[in-house]
């Protein structure tokens, strides 16, 4: 019999695993988990900053936050020891996984179980800790989880793989549908008995995050989603909405009707400068294009177009949660780009250039473009498509152009604070703002195509609405997110800069002590 035999055996016996962890293993973590050595070593010394600096709270809530895998531990681990030394009553819950693509058998598990709690076990004279892994199942699912589990897996294995065209039958589906019944059970089961004022759990869309999310959503317990952009010190947040959504319409609302000061459109210019060009801007980690802008005269040259109407046509990276689900009309982003693709061929008095996103150099699944190339080996003269590594400067394309159009990426609402007229495809933030033309149906879509073709200049937008497009960029990138301290993809660099005791100060206060009460359900004030 085999290693992986045995511990299968051995992972449905009560307390093999306790046992081996125990006697052998030594406290630690075990082959083919994540190590939270850095996580065990700092510990001590949060832990002793947060009762330092503990505060008296006149309205403590009683809050549940949720972790899974190594970084999402290390930062709600952070955040419970933070909020507790606000006063509030906290609960950290977290399941041990180190991985959401491959099966992981019970003992293991069962190791990696122990493993995490022994890390966190410091903490727990200060912080309640709780392992999901060993709650219990008990009855049946709302028929609302229940009918959402299916189309949950589906995206998982999207998200999984970096590909739209997934197949329900396979092992990886298979997979996610079973570990999201049972984890949606046992929250469930737990949920009813330890009923939250506030449930925290980071993304909200995708994997267990996404599950615990509509859990707490079915129980009607207030639930609050975060993530991370680009930007230090920021973070994005949604209260009872996932936050990977991005529902801009309450701070746009409340927004709107302020103009932008001077200040403020020389820090909006300034920004967009730097993004355009290729640099780094203050707080932002992310460089937007590889490739310094030369000019549209450069980018039309390099790609040998004529005068012809330019219609650009930037992608989303291909499975990335903000892309995923996000389709109105068309069954997927890629969909969505072969019908257009089909249109412009019968239209050669037009000239498309599709720039897949740079940022597709990053991911470990197929291109946008090699799925293009596989069922367009030769595309006519007038319909140029860009792989993701093209030595050429998007927004040098944006400058070359006369009609935009996108399916959710931001460069949408880029091309219309250059004045082009742009037909979003999809469920984006800046949709219906109110400079876009945004399509519901396929036959909207492509009368509103014709329509902007026959005379795209007629059809540029207004001042007005020029206007409106870096006001509301304005909003989007420097107030919708929130002050927050640490970033979970670059934590151990933040947790330098703020300590703990310096986050829980009167400065610590002042810049984030907003961002910690909406956190716990205090209703976002977007007016200043």
């Amino acid at each position: 019999m085999n290693k992986a035999a045995i511990k299968s055996i051995f992972g449905e016996l009560p307390l093999t695993a306790e046992l081996y962890w125990y006697m052998r293993q030594t406290k630690k973590p075990p082959v083919g988990g994540y190590s939270l050595s850095r996580l065990q070593e700092a510990l001590p010394q949060w832990l002793e900053s947060a009762k330092r600096m503990s505060r008296d709270n006149k309205y403590p809530k009683k809050v549940i936050i949720f972790g899974m895998l190594r970084y999402w531990i290390e930062h709600t681990t952070l955040m419970a020891l933070a909020l507790q030394a606000l006063g509030h009553e906290v609960t950290l819950a977290f399941l041990p996984y180190a991985h959401w693509k491959r099966e992981v058998n019970k003992f293991d598990l069962r190791r990696q179980n122990l493993y995490v709690r022994e890390v966190l076990k410091p903490i727990e004279s200060f912080v309640k800790v709780v392992p999901l892994l060993d709650s219990r199942s008990e009855g049946e699912l709302p028929d609302e989880i229940f009918a959402h589990l299916d189309e949950a897996a589906f995206r998982d294995v999207q998200y999984s793989l970096l590909r739209e065209d997934v197949e329900r039958r396979s092992d990886l589906f298979k997979l996610r549908l079973k570990r999201n019944t049972q984890f949606a059970q046992a929250l469930f089961s737990w949920m009813q008995i330890n009923h939250p004022d506030v449930f925290i759990v980071p993304n909200g869309s995708m994997l267990e995050f996404g599950i615990a999310f509509q859990v707490a959503k079915s129980l009607k317990i207030p639930a609050v989603t975060y993530e991370f952009g680009e930007q230090s010190e920021r973070m994005w947040m949604a209260q009872d909405a996932d936050v990977m959504r991005q529902e801009t319409d309450e701070m746009w609302t409340s927004r709107r009707g302020l103009s932008l000061n001077q200040e403020e459109w020389d820090k909006v210019r300034d920004f967009f400068s730097a993004r355009q060009g290729g640099g780094l801007w203050k707080n932002f980690s992310r460089r937007w294009q590889g490739t310094p802008s030369k000019g549209a005269d450069e980018a039309r040259k390099a790609l040998g177009l004529d005068e012809r109407t330019l219609v650009f046509l930037p992608t989303n990276v291909l499975g990335d949660s903000l892309t995923l689900g996000r389709q109105i009309f068309s069954k997927s982003m890629t969909e969505w780009i072969e019908r257009t693709i089909e249109y412009f061929i019968n239209h050669p008095d037009v000239q498309l250039v599709i720039r897949v996103h740079p940022g597709e150099q990053l991911g470990w699944g197929p291109s946008v473009y090699d799925l293009l190339q596989e069922k367009y080996p030769s595309l006519p003269e007038h319909i140029h498509l860009l792989p993701a590594d093209a030595k050429i400067n998007s927004y040098d394309l944006v400058n070359a152009a006369d009609i935009g159009l996108v399916f959710t990426t931001t460069m949408g609402m880029e091309m219309a604070m250059s004045g082009l007229p742009v037909i979003v495809a999809g469920e984006t933030h800046y949709r219906g703002k109110g400079f876009t033309f945004d399509s519901n149906t396929w036959d909207e879509y492509f009368k509103t195509l014709n329509k902007i073709i026959e005379n795209p200049q007629s059809m540029k937008l207004s001042r007005e609405q020029v206007e409106l497009a870096w006001t509301y960029a304005y909003r989007f990138f420097f107030e919708y997110p929130h002050p927050y301290p640490w970033h979970v993809q670059h934590i151990w660099q933040d947790v330098e800069t703020w300590h703990m005791a310096d986050v829980l100060s009167d400065e610590g206060i002042r810049k984030f002590g907003k961002t910690f009460d909406y956190l716990v359900g205090e209703p976002i004030r977007w007016e200043k």
